[in-house]
């Protein structure tokens, strides 16, 4: 495994327009990043070339965002408690908005796998109020974690082992799913602040396993790199992990981080959403 410096390299902060920055993906065929502004119920894009521009001025409470093989941006929206795609003209279509005639709560993150297949989290954030969606009661028993297959739009439970799924990523052989767990928001004596790890069987996963706790804070969006390495989101930075569960360090944000994502030419760069904030950490492999 490589060596990782980050601690030599200065955090930029990059632009501030949002009430709560979520969400980055990284365009390589633009050379930018678009978030987005829960709260504000809009996106933004950012580029070095360009600075940051308003992206989508109605975005539908959209929250986690990435990418497919075809380079259009999938995005779970609050607004209308779905899963969205974004093509390269603009257009945007929904490609799932229930489970066995039910709508979702909100679906918050999303990762698709090489095979084409979407996996999201399903929590309440965006039904428990008016700030990050509609206020609305549940319609589905619990939080799940779901596969689905744009393709022949099959939809299936991956998990029911999460209480309040957030973040998710693939290792780099997508053999294994990563999952936050921060239902020690809602449940403040039994609930979880734990990334857990399950085995990828196809369209389901396996029995899960706590990973490692996350401390100060919760998890909330993480990323994984080459090396296995999780980047994991907490109250005062970006914890970094190492495969095997090992707290490696911290790298210090002035803002609560949600979300983190790799980006710029050579992949060796983090961009972080915080608060309100997008931010940018070089990371040099040695």
């Amino acid at each position: 495994m490589s060596e990782l410096n980050w601690r030599e390299n200065k955090l930029e902060k990059l632009c501030s327009p949002a009430i709560w920055a979520e969400g980055p993906v990284w365009l390589p065929y633009q050379q930018a990043i678009v978030f987005s502004d829960v709260k504000g119920n809009r996106m933004f894009r950012w580029s070095a070339e360009d600075g940051v521009s308003l992206f989508r001025a109605s975005s539908n409470f959209a929250n986690g965002n990435a990418l497919d093989a075809d380079g259009r941006i999938v995005s779970c929206e609050h607004g209308r408690r779905g899963i969205s795609r974004t093509d390269a003209q603009g257009e945007v279509t929904l490609l799932v908005d229930r489970v066995d005639g039910k709508r979702f709560n909100s679906p918050n993150d999303v990762v698709v796998r090489s095979d084409g297949t979407i996996w999201f989290t399903d929590p309440p954030y965006g039904i428990i109020n008016d700030e990050e969606g509609f206020k609305s009661e549940s319609q589905v028993i619990g939080c799940y974690v779901y596969c689905f297959n744009p393709r022949t739009h099959a939809l299936s439970i991956a998990t029911s082992d999460v209480q309040r799924p957030n973040g998710l990523a693939f290792s780099p052989d997508e053999s294994l799913l990563y999952v936050a767990d921060m239902s020690i928001v809602d449940f403040p004596t039994l609930g979880r602040r734990e990334l857990r790890v399950f085995p990828v069987e196809e369209n389901r996963l396996g029995i899960g396993r706590f990973f490692a706790e996350v401390a100060p804070g919760i998890p909330d969006g993480f990323c994984i790199d080459e090396q296995g390495r999780i980047f994991c989101s907490c109250e005062d930075g970006v914890i970094i992990f190492n495969a095997d569960g090992q707290r490696m360090g911290k790298i210090p944000v002035p803002e609560r981080v949600s979300n983190c994502t790799f980006g710029g030419e050579n992949g060796d760069e983090l961009y972080i959403t915080a608060t309100t904030s997008l931010y940018r950490l070089r990371l040099d492999q040695q």
